[in-house]
């Protein structure tokens, strides 16, 4: 695998930090390493994305679920919480939880629907924006400056390589998503299966 480092390097090195080679010494083809290389990176990357922001939500006494949610809502005012466990793929005990305790500290407001009072849409507080905001500046800062080491075009290579990590089944909604424009969760129904 090419060397991902901020230099630009262009060497190869396989995960165990070896020279890549026809086969791995545990005798397991080099492109089974060098995607075992890309596995203990997404799980670095992700450790250190996480991090700031797990030590802002502490203090909080929330967590990565909580952020999620904040996320999303940030996101898509007016989200149905059908919607919202549409996204995340967590049971609605899981959801009630985190959203009990957003909701009664004041980061989260729910409102009824306009056509069905029983649809319960969220939208953040601004004690919930000033939150996510903070969130968000830690982690595109820290998403900025990986692509600047990269240099120009990076950001279209990661985007992509991002978006052909997710279940191709699930790529329209997240698409969607990202551009801002839900859909009705009735219309797509993904999973975590392929």
């Amino acid at each position: 695998m090419t060397d991902i480092t901020s230099e630009g390097s262009s060497k190869h090195v396989a995960a165990s930090g070896h020279s890549a080679a026809p086969a791995a010494a545990d005798g397991r083809p080099s492109a089974l390493v060098d995607l075992i290389a890309y596995i203990e990176l997404f799980y670095f990357a992700y450790r250190d994305f996480t991090c700031d922001p797990d030590a802002i939500l502490s203090q909080y006494g929330f967590g990565r679920a909580h952020h999620r949610v904040l996320h999303f809502v940030h996101r898509n005012p007016g989200l149905k919480v059908a919607e919202l466990l549409e996204i995340l793929k967590i049971t609605k005990q899981s959801l009630a939880r985190v959203l009990k305790q957003l909701v009664d500290e004041g980061f989260i407001i729910q409102k009824a629907g306009n056509e069905d009072r029983r649809e319960r849409r969220l939208y953040l507080s601004a004690k919930g924006t000033r939150l996510n905001d903070k969130l968000t500046q830690i982690q595109a800062k820290r998403i900025e400056g990986a692509l600047a080491n990269l240099g120009p075009g990076a950001d279209a290579v990661a985007r992509n390589f991002l978006f052909g990590m997710i279940t191709e089944k699930d790529r329209p909604q997240v698409e969607t998503l990202i551009k801002g424009q839900r859909t009705d969760p009735s219309e797509t129904a993904p999973d975590c299966n392929p």
